[in-house]
């Protein structure tokens, strides 16, 4: 016989948990199923089609380029740009220190060296002035300029364009963009991307559009798209037979990828609302608080807000690992700012110009939810929580 008591006499504690709040979730607009059906409907469920030929036409469209290529990642984008511009092994290319590690990564992939360069405080992106120190510097260590210079444009906001591609004409480096993160953002109206020679986009699951993974390489020089397009797909040359001449990569997009991509591109402008709406939510409930700051909106153009970050100093009582583990707890995610490359195993004895601004960016700064489809309990809730832990240290 049992020493248990019947069920009838155990209380059974049951702890309500709160709903998961991620940090930047996708946001499906609902016309992406019926891309998708068509998709299956007429058997194009391969890579290439007609929603990947529409999905390019349409985003160059947005964009304003005049050519693009549908690619299975940003990383596969920015890997093709370094090939077609011609970065070879002994090449140096230039690249935020501040920056997620796939802006750096396919620098290696082609045998290159990366040269880090810290932040500047207006907009968070490369400092144009460290640049042009690196790039002269660089010079008189190796009797030549770096070969190219990866632009990227972080959490939904360009860099300054206009210095960097000053300096890329005068010592003929080729101008490359990292544009991942920074879909819908604008820099004196026009979209960054579409400044250098290529610009690649990215479609992750996380972005302000997705298509489950993806990206695009964009470009005003159709010859260079059409070797994009060929090295995409294995490199196969023109012949009735499989007939080989180059290297190349399986990095197209599916049909079925395009067709979502389709859905997404379609409600960009109101996930670009949505997102700035979460960050002034955030900027006005919490602006009473001491030491938290927000990632400035530049001068030179509007920031899409992808995703909502602050600074916290001191004056707020707790460190922003404090409140990302308060986050945590109440089943929220948040994440502390890219770690700079020159902080990585990976890349820490890269030459790097400056670091003061980054190293301080990183050990302050945190990522808020910022998801297009955050409601206002969400909302709510993330700010209570940052309440509770301004001044307690937990």
């Amino acid at each position: 016989m049992s020493d248990q008591p019947p069920m009838d006499e155990v209380q059974l504690e049951v702890k309500s948990v709160s709903k998961r709040i991620y940090l930047s979730p996708p946001h499906m607009s609902g016309l992406e199923q019926e891309f998708v059906s068509q998709a299956f409907e007429t058997n194009w469920v391969a890579p290439l089609g007609p929603h990947v030929d529409a999905f390019e036409a349409d985003f160059a469209s947005y964009v304003g380029t005049k050519h693009a290529a549908a690619l299975s990642s940003g990383t596969a984008g920015l890997h093709l740009a370094l090939i077609l511009a011609g970065v070879e092994p002994g090449d140096e290319v230039i690249v935020s220190s501040l920056t997620f590690v796939a802006s750096v990564n396919p620098i290696r992939y082609v045998g290159a060296t990366p040269v880090l360069i810290d932040s500047e405080r207006d907009s968070w992106n490369i400092d144009p002035s460290l640049a042009a120190e690196a790039i002269q510097d660089r010079i008189r260590k190796n009797g030549r300029p770096p070969k190219a210079f990866v632009l990227v444009h972080l959490y939904g906001q360009s860099a300054d364009v206009a210095p960097i591609q000053k300096l890329c004409e005068e010592h003929g480096i080729i101008l490359l963009e990292d544009a991942a993160e920074a879909l819908g953002s604008t820099y004196h109206e026009k979209a960054p991307g579409t400044f250098g020679k290529l610009g690649i986009f990215s479609f992750n699951g996380n972005k302000i559009i997705t298509t489950s993974g993806g990206g695009m390489l964009v470009s005003d020089d159709g010859d260079l798209i059409a070797h994009a397009r060929k090295l995409s797909t294995q490199a196969r040359d023109t012949a009735p037979h499989y007939q080989h001449t180059e290297v190349g990569f399986n990095y197209r997009m599916s049909n079925i990828c395009a067709g979502i991509g389709r859905g997404q591109l379609a409600v960009l402008p109101e996930r670009i609302q949505a997102r700035r709406a979460n960050f002034s939510f955030y900027r006005t409930q919490l602006r009473e608080i001491p030491g938290i700051d927000f990632q400035p909106e530049a001068s030179w153009g509007r920031h899409t807000r992808w995703l909502s970050c602050i600074l916290l100093s001191d004056a707020f009582g707790a460190t922003r690992e404090d409140l990302r583990v308060a986050f945590e707890k109440e089943n929220i995610e948040a994440r502390p700012l890219w770690k700079p490359m020159h902080l990585q195993p990976l890349y820490e004895e890269c030459a790097m110009y400056g670091g003061a601004v980054a190293d301080d960016l990183f050990a302050r700064g945190l990522c808020l939810p910022s998801g297009s489809s955050l409601s206002d309990e969400d909302r709510e809730r993330i700010v209570g929580i940052v309440r509770n832990v301004a001044g307690t240290g937990r």
